[in-house]
């Protein structure tokens, strides 16, 4: 018969599986600290050479880290998908910015849609609440802080969707655009009537997801991304007769 006797587990086994599946699913997110140690074995109810040992065996495997001084953080385990090189070509190329665009509109449509069938009412609480702050923030009209909350509502559906390849690799991708590797969002929410239509977007998204509409909630997300994607071309489109522009002035002025 197929069975063998169950072996007793040591505490710091489970303390690892639990911190490992936390990271798993999204919950700690890279960068974040840990509690203290003392706070930590208390919370799990280990003792502190149990929990030391996990740790330990976590930092081996690469998704802890330490800091001098400073505690334990959850490692940088996104890291980046693409090469630098890759990265800078992404930087100096138009193409790579739309296209980039359009692998979010499938994936992020995709998200949406399994979010509003998947999701459970504390997701979609997350996700309300994520677009309450949006609409606190665009009403003290800081783009720093509208850009950074675009971010975190997109992320919060693609959390919602339940899916950890899909949350891991856009979480990737997401680093990217806060870095400025396909193009500057902040530029976006510094124009009123742009800044309007994207809070009217993402309500759209969220009222989709709040009634569980996974087709609505798809075409939301589209419907989104190709504004998105039309705004960015005019922006470009715009600069670059600015540009012309002003060698005109140059000329007409040394004429």
């Amino acid at each position: 018969m197929p069975f063998q006797k169950v072996q007793p587990e040591k505490l710091s086994t489970a303390v690892t599986r639990q911190i490992e599946l936390l990271i798993l699913r999204g919950i700690l997110r890279p960068g974040e600290r840990l509690p203290a140690e003392r706070e930590l074995a208390e919370r799990l109810g280990v003792s502190r050479p149990s929990l030391r040992e996990a740790i330990s065996e976590l930092q081996d495997k690469g998704l802890l880290s330490s800091k001098a001084g400073s505690g334990i953080y959850v490692a940088d385990v996104l890291g980046s998908a693409f090469s630098d090189a890759l990265v800078k070509l992404f930087a100096n190329h138009e193409e790579a910015v739309f296209d980039y665009i359009s692998f979010r509109r499938d994936m992020e449509g995709l998200a949406a849609e399994r979010a509003a069938r998947l999701a459970s009412d504390t997701d979609l609480k997350v996700i309300q609440t994520v677009y309450d702050k949006m609409e606190a923030a665009h009403s003290k009209r800081n783009p720093d802080d509208e850009a950074q909350l675009d971010a975190d509502f997109h992320l919060s559906i693609i959390e919602a969707s339940h899916n950890v390849i899909m949350l891991h690799m856009m979480r990737s991708m997401y680093q990217l655009l806060r870095e400025g590797v396909f193009y500057n969002r902040k530029m976006m929410f510094k124009q009123r009537t742009t800044r309007d239509t994207l809070l009217i977007q993402h309500r759209a998204i969220n009222t989709a997801l709040q009634a569980r509409d996974a087709e609505g909630a798809r075409g939301a997300v589209e419907a989104h991304l190709d504004y998105v994607r039309t705004t960015l071309q005019d922006l470009n489109k715009s600069e670059r007769n600015e540009r012309v522009a002003q060698q005109r002035f140059q000329h007409e002025q040394s004429r």
